[in-house]
């Protein structure tokens, strides 16, 4: 079953001819289908490759304008899905883009490290960029009701939005999928890269972030808990962050000096992911972490909807050194708006400093019974 994505309009909005639309996704959230599903409304001459494919690669890695060219011929639209496995794809795309202007271009890939490090400077001014992410609720609110929706939560909670995993039917094959995920291609991916030495350390780094969500890391208590350098964590946390498995939220601040910024806060796009990590997938009942898994998805779903709806938002959450604290803050034009996100509904006011240094913010709790209108 086909659940319509989002990210299929923005793309439609953004393809034009002589600029490159990148998409970058970790793998198996569906950037193939997106490219697919994009192509069938094309009446338009098109070439579809794949980026592992080595007669693609020859042609697309050459840095010969006819190649490219012969390659390329009369097509007015070329998707590269896995572009990364392209040989200076980037110097090659910026040659197509100068050189061959009627063609509009597309390439995904699941290995942002490897494919931003190769773009980055040939497609200044050339680019647009699109983020895919596991399933999006205001994906999932097109093709169920809200009392399904509702029914469905605790499992989302528990194995997240993975494509596969929202069509399956049985928690046992859900399981064993997302342990096939995090063990065969997101480890695989991380520990493939040059450099990683510790693959123990980096497992073990992500398991301990995964406990720690909803607070604030402290990346040289980190190194110490393992054995390694602070330099060390931060390249890991950066790998893990390119790899599309975790994402960080600094601390807010306007110069109070009560107020903490240093340290960090971590979250994953998708609980399901989270979970395997740390081999718990017991239902909500039998779980003591309900707050941290309800805080994970409620923060990764409000950056799926802005990402897909184009909303720019700053989003930071708040602390300070008498540990008053707000789990999320957001700032657009000026304007702050804090969210505390509790399972429990209660009646919360704001903390007392956060009242008093942003008197014309906003406070607002989100739980089960009003999240829906917050993340869709």
């Amino acid at each position: 079953m086909y659940i319509p994505q989002a990210q299929l309009e923005n793309l439609r909005k953004t393809i034009t001819a002589g600029k490159v639309t990148i998409i970058y996704g970790p793998r198996r959230v569906g950037k193939t289908t997106l490219i697919q599903k994009f192509m069938d409304t094309l009446n338009k001459s098109k070439l579809y490759v794949a980026g592992d494919d080595l007669i693609a690669q020859q042609y697309l890695g050459s840095q010969s304008i006819e190649r490219l060219k012969s390659f390329i011929g009369e097509h007015q639209y070329l998707f590269i899905d896995e572009a990364q496995y392209v040989k200076q794809i980037g110097l090659n795309l910026k040659l197509i883009v100068d050189h061959i202007p009627h063609v509009a271009i597309v390439a995904s890939g699941s290995s942002s490290f490897e494919l931003a490090s190769q773009i980055g400077e040939p497609l200044t001014g050339r680019r647009y960029v699109l983020n895919l992410y596991p399933l999006a609720q205001l994906e999932l609110t097109r093709t169920e009701t809200r009392m399904q929706t509702e029914a469905r939560l605790g499992s989302r909670l528990v194995f997240g939005s993975y494509p596969e995993v929202i069509t399956m039917n049985d928690n046992h094959n859900r399981q064993r999928y997302l342990n096939e995920l995090v063990n065969a291609y997101l480890f695989k991916d991380i520990l493939a890269l040059e450099g990683v030495r510790h693959s123990d350390k980096l497992i073990r780094l992500l398991q301990l972030l995964a406990f720690q969500i909803g607070k604030t890391v402290s990346i040289s208590e980190l190194g110490s808990h393992l054995g390694i350098s602070k330099n060390t964590v931060d390249r890991y946390i950066d790998l893990l962050e390119k790899a599309f498995v975790i994402f960080r939220r600094t601390g807010f601040s306007r110069n109070l000096r009560k107020e903490l910024t240093k340290n960090s806060r971590f979250y994953f796009y998708d609980n399901g992911i989270r979970n395997a990590v740390i081999g718990n997938f017991n239902p909500l009942e039998m779980r003591n972490d309900i707050g941290q898994l309800w805080e994970n998805y409620i923060i990764t779903e409000r950056l799926k909807q802005q990402e897909y709806k184009g909303i720019f938002r700053q989003s930071y959450f708040w602390r300070t050194y008498s540990q008053q604290e707000i789990d999320l803050v957001e700032e657009t034009g000026g304007k702050l708006c804090g969210f505390e996100i509790k399972w429990k509904a209660k009646k919360i006011s704001a903390p007392t400093e956060w009242r008093k240094t942003y008197p014309a913010a906003s406070f607002e709790v989100i739980s089960p019974e009003n999240y829906l209108d917050f993340i869709i």
